[in-house]
């Protein structure tokens, strides 16, 4: 039987395809608005960034480290950039026992090597024992150095009071299938940044990444897990420099460290 009424086969089947379409498009921005809610409802990472002191250009290097770990990861940050550009300094934060209360995790940013006051560094060890997570970048790993006391050390998951010059290193991978690792290139070379010795790597600690010196052909933990009481602990000795902290590896590695701290990465 033939259709009539102006309709034929072809037009029929080609107002189905349009119809079928729609319905597609429909679907698919659907899919989008149920994913960008999703997100949206994803609770964010509430970060403590503990900055300032010696050497460094904290104001650029906490702008920095910001956006680029909004890349991967959704946080609130709280900045305090406190004792100002010498190394004896004692920040007033701590003062308060409860000052990392509401954090999620703390990164530890600044340079005070010669910071000696063993109770002002139990202040904060002990809150980090008692389980709060942190991550600790480069200049954080000579931060009271001076003491004599080992808790900030045990705390960090390793000893280091030197480094070597300022070089493009590159990074070999001993732990790749760390998921903080996730992304990072086999064949990364850090922008030019300073090699730290590390002394000791305490028994809590695992390396997940090395790097060679160029003097005596040694190799040195760069990036490292570390348990410190209930707390754990990502750590990487790289960040001298303002262009790695532009740099997109270190950036992802920053912010997964964050998420696998605060439970956010499955091991």
């Amino acid at each position: 039987m033939a259709l009539t009424g102006g309709f034929g086969v072809s037009s029929v089947r080609h107002m189905i395809m349009r119809f079928l379409l729609r319905l597609f498009f429909i679907f698919l921005l659907s899919v989008f608005v149920s994913i960008a809610q999703a997100e949206d409802k994803q609770e964010s990472i509430r970060a403590l960034l503990v900055t300032g002191g010696c050497c460094h250009n904290y104001k650029y290097q906490s702008k920095a480290l910001i956006e680029g770990v909004a890349k991967d990861a959704k946080v609130d940050w709280k900045v305090v950039n406190e004792g100002g550009r010498g190394t004896r300094a004692k920040i007033a934060f701590y003062d308060d026992p409860n000052w990392a209360k509401g954090f999620d995790v703390v990164v530890h940013n600044e340079c005070f090597a010669n910071t000696v006051d063993e109770k002002y560094i139990r202040k904060i060890t002990k809150v980090h024992k008692a389980g709060v997570p942190a991550v600790v970048i480069h200049c954080a790993m000579h931060t009271y150095r001076a003491a004599k006391i080992d808790d900030w050390r045990k705390f960090l998951g390793v000893t280091s009071r030197r480094h070597d010059h300022q070089s493009r290193y590159p990074v070999k991978k001993v732990a790749s299938k760390h998921p903080i690792l996730k992304g990072m290139p086999d064949n990364w070379i850090t922008p030019k940044d300073e090699l730290y010795i590390i002394e000791k790597m305490w028994p809590s600690a695992q390396a997940l990444a090395k790097s060679k010196s160029e003097r005596d052909g040694k190799e040195h933990a760069v990036a490292w897990t570390n348990q410190y009481g209930k707390a754990k602990i990502f750590g990487t000795t790289y960040g001298h420099s303002d262009a790695t902290f532009d740099d997109p590896v270190f950036q992802k590695m920053i912010a997964r460290g964050m998420l696998w701290v605060s439970g956010k990465l499955k091991d």
